[in-house]
C-alpha cells in the first residue's frame, strides 16, 4: 500500500528552510537506506507555506488567497511517497525520518480507486 508521509514542523521563522534540513546528512542517510530497501518511491521538498496559493470555487468564481489555506503553526515542507506492506510498517519508516526528532511526520494512505467498488471501470 502507497502512503504519503506530510513532512513539517513547527513555522518559528527560524533561519534555517526546509530545503537546508533535508539536505543534512541524516535526512540524505535516511533517503539512501528507504531507497535501498525499495520502500521510498518519491518526494519533494516545497516552498515555505507562505509561497502558496489556495484557491475556492464558488458558483462559478475562482477566488484566490495568498498563503496556506489554514492558519496554524506546524506547516508541511515536504513529502515522501512510500510504499509499505501495512501501516505498522509505514509508521515505523516515518518514525525513522529525523524530523520526526524534532518536527512532525504525518502518515497518510494514499486512495486507490480499486478499492471502490464500481470505480475504474
Amino acid at each position: 500500500m502507497k502512503y504519503v508521509l506530510l513532512i513539517g514542523g513547527e513555522d518559528t521563522g527560524a533561519e534555517e528552510t526546509s530545503a537546508q534540513v533535508c539536505r543534512s546528512e541524516d535526512v540524505r542517510a535516511w533517503i539512501e537506506e528507504m531507497t535501498r530497501r525499495g520502500v521510498l518511491l518519491g518526494g519533494e521538498v516545497l516552498h515555505p507555506a507562505g509561497d502558496a496559493t489556495t484557491l475556492r470555487v464558488r458558483d462559478g468564481e475562482v477566488l484566490l488567497a495568498d498563503g496556506p489555506f489554514a492558519e496554524t503553526k506546524e506547516q508541511v515542507g515536504g513529502y515522501s511517497v512510500i510504499e509499505c506492506a501495512d501501516l505498522d510498517e509505514a509508521v515505523a519508516v516515518a518514525a525513522a525520518h529525523p524530523v520526526a526528532r524534532f518536527g512532525m511526520v504525518e502518515v497518510r494512505p494514499v486512495f486507490d480507486p480499486a478499492d471502490v467498488p464500481g470505480a475504474g471501470r
